[in-house]
């Protein structure tokens, strides 16, 4: 078994070309141990979407390597595609479907046969506490029961890696928290996840691990110990080092 869940070396996206070419990552390197809860962090247009996008097979990489546990995210992009569940920041789904329709709608499209898939489908809607709101259509569900769904939706397929961009965007200060409580016993029972989050208190509260991106680039990494060291939050720590960066990209 791998000890790294996914291995980034040098990757690399380009965007267009000639005069309107956009480098939007630039040679980013990354390896994310199994079973952590890594911190992706950066600021708008700094890259992290597109470096997910890579890892999920939803844009190609213009040069280097991805890899999920082993498996090359361009070179055999079906198993690797099974591999990794992404919770996305936007609601791309039908809003006129249910949350069982949804996940079970995902299940089907990763060819899991509908006995095991209505299983897997009521054991989502157990873990996320949605039995109460299963056949309600996804437009009439409250903002924290959106994204429960979405997670459910993101884990149907039982991946190994599950990636999660901004899960309490729109979301209240208590459903947030309820949240947290469901992201960190997936972790503890052994899932490995990736967060972007512009709420760097939920950062700090889940992840072992972080990164932050700037410009295309990595500019930091670490532990979560190793970022708060001399009694600095996690934020402190995240301005100060992309406000330096911002300031030798400007020289």
């Amino acid at each position: 078994m791998n000890t790294q869940i996914l291995e980034i070396k040098n990757l690399v996206k380009t965007y267009g070309s000639g005069k309107t070419q956009t480098t939007a990552v630039k040679d980013i390197s990354l390896s994310i141990p199994r079973g952590s809860f890594y911190g992706l962090l950066g600021p708008n247009g700094a890259g992290k979407s597109t470096t997910i996008h890579c890892i999920t097979g939803i844009a190609q990489p213009t040069s280097g390597t991805i890899l999920i546990d082993g498996v090359d995210v361009v070179k055999d992009y079906k198993l690797a595609r099974t591999k990794v569940g992404l919770s996305p920041q936007e609601f791309n789904v039908d809003i006129f479907a249910t949350p069982e329709q949804l996940m079970g709608y995902m299940a089907g499209y990763y060819g899991i046969k509908k006995e095991v898939r209505d299983a897997r489908v009521d054991e989502l809607i157990k873990q996320f506490d949605l039995e109460k709101h299963r056949k309600m259509k996804f437009q009439k569900l409250s903002g924290g029961l959106k994204r429960r769904a979405m997670l459910g939706r993101a884990l149907v397929h039982t991946p190994d890696l599950l990636i999660l961009d901004e899960p309490t965007a729109g979301v209240d200060v208590e459903q947030r928290h309820d949240l947290w409580q469901y992201l960190k016993k997936l972790n503890e029972g052994g899932k490995t996840i990736i967060l972007t989050s512009h709420y760097l208190e939920e950062i700090q509260y889940l992840c072992n691990e972080i990164a932050i991106i700037n410009h295309g680039k990595i500019v930091a990494q670490g532990t979560k110990e190793e970022f708060m060291s001399g009694g600095k939050s996690v934020e402190d720590r995240y301005l100060e080092i992309t406000r330096n960066d911002n300031e030798r990209n400007k020289k």
